[in-house]
């Protein structure tokens, strides 16, 4: 049994190969990650004698190509966790932390776990796709959130509170009323230095033109709200300009997340488990791909438990001799964008309060019972995971093979 340890970077890869017994087959050597270099690493593995298994950590998307690769080639690939291999121990007192180091702890992991790895599967092209989406659409989500904040920060200098007298949510373009207002009324003065009707003809066409309801009473609002607010910043042409700025980087980025909103919605639903995530309570058009996206194919999992601890959400265990802790945390040890999710859904159970769905019902218990925040939504997305993995693996089961 040879053991091929791997310590991925980015671009290239060390490589260290060794037997049962601390028997160097071959030493620590560099690998590009080229097709002439991948290629050569290949013919090396199977020019050695017996039974070989490649062993490397999923350290963001630079292992892909690699074990992709190695595994097209028909050679056994586990891409463990690098939590597992840090806490893998060592026969030293001294701290080595070295490329050529960690592939040669990595190849005596592999030795010591070797009938407890698990071959790595290639991630079919649509999966792959929509995690790539869900992680471009979590991105631009935090710098959507931070431009929100910076344009009602400059608001409150020029009309503040003016963000809040509308709760529209963003359109399939990603415009937003409350944006769209900023833009054409971007200070107080806008408002004031007209009439009350002037300002209500003015602000109706506007909705017409923007494809917006109009309601009088909430012109009228706007109106003597408008007549009480103190500025900070003088209506001149420099601070249009600035909120003018703020708002079309908004849009911008909001018209993209919409965008990469509909196009995980359609990926997603080319799934074969898509119409039962859909149809689990708290999954709307945004979570339930994103929750397809994070998950992945739900049949590498062996058992129930292995999907909560995939997410991070398994309850830790404390227990020595007679003591038994009987509250643990959560391990967090998963993936935290699965985690994040999942807590949004949690978070429209709790606000939905469907009174047929179990995972509500548990919630509910724990939070009657005076259980602490996290504690029952963390309970909750254990819940929610076991049975989305029990009711796909269901449905997966009925299909045609």
């Amino acid at each position: 049994m040879n053991a091929v340890g791997i310590d991925v970077s980015k671009g290239k890869s060390m490589v260290a190969i060794l037997r049962p017994c601390g028997e160097i087959v071959s030493s620590p050597f560099e690998v590009d990650h080229s097709s002439s270099s991948i290629r050569s690493l290949i013919d090396q593995i199977r020019s050695v004698n017996g039974e070989s298994r490649i062993v490397m950590e999923h350290t963001g998307r630079y292992y892909e190509p690699l074990a992709h690769e190695l595994t097209k080639a028909g050679l056994f690939v586990s891409a463990v966790n690098p939590k597992l291999i840090k806490d893998f121990g060592g026969t030293s007192l001294r701290k080595v932390k070295s490329d050529k180091a960690d592939a040669v702890k990595i190849a005596r992991y592999a030795l010591d776990s070797w009938t407890d790895l698990r071959q790595y599967g290639l991630m079919d092209e649509i999966r792959n796709q929509l995690k790539t989406m869900n992680r471009q659409f979590d991105f631009y989500m935090k710098h959507k959130t931070a431009m929100k904040n910076n344009l009602i920060g400059i608001l409150d200098q020029t009309f503040p509170g003016s963000n809040s007298w509308f709760d529209s949510p963003a359109r399939k373009d990603g415009s937003q009323k409350w944006v769209d207002f900023a833009r054409q009324y971007w200070h107080v003065d806008c408002v004031r230095r007209m009439s009350l009707n002037a300002f209500i003809d003015h602000y109706q066409n506007w909705c017409r033109r923007r494809k917006y309801n109009f309601s009088q009473s909430k012109a009228e609002e706007i109106y003597a709200g408008a007549k009480e607010l103190v500025p900070v910043l003088p209506k001149d042409g420099l601070t249009k300009l600035v909120i003018r700025q703020a708002v079309d980087q908004l849009d911008a980025i909001s018209q993209t997340v919409e965008q990469l909103r509909t196009m995980m919605n359609e990926t997603a639903s080319r799934l074969p488990e898509y119409p039962v995530v859909m149809a689990m309570k708290g999954v709307g058009p945004s979570p339930g791909p994103q929750l397809m996206a994070e998950i992945g194919d739900v049949t590498r999992f062996t058992h129930r438990g292995a999907i909560t601890a995939f997410a991070g959400v398994d309850p830790g265990v404390n227990q020595s001799g007679t003591y038994d802790q009987k509250s643990v945390h959560a391990s967090k040890r998963g993936s935290s964008t699965l985690r994040k999710t999942l807590f949004q859904v949690m978070d429209v159970l709790i606000k939905t309060k469907p009174q047929d769905d179990p995972v509500y019902l548990f919630m509910d218990k724990k939070r009657a019972q005076g259980k602490p925040y996290y504690v029952y939504m963390t309970a909750g997305a254990n819940k929610f995971l076991r049975i989305y993995y029990g009711r796909i693996k269901e449905y997966l089961n009925s299909l045609p093979q």
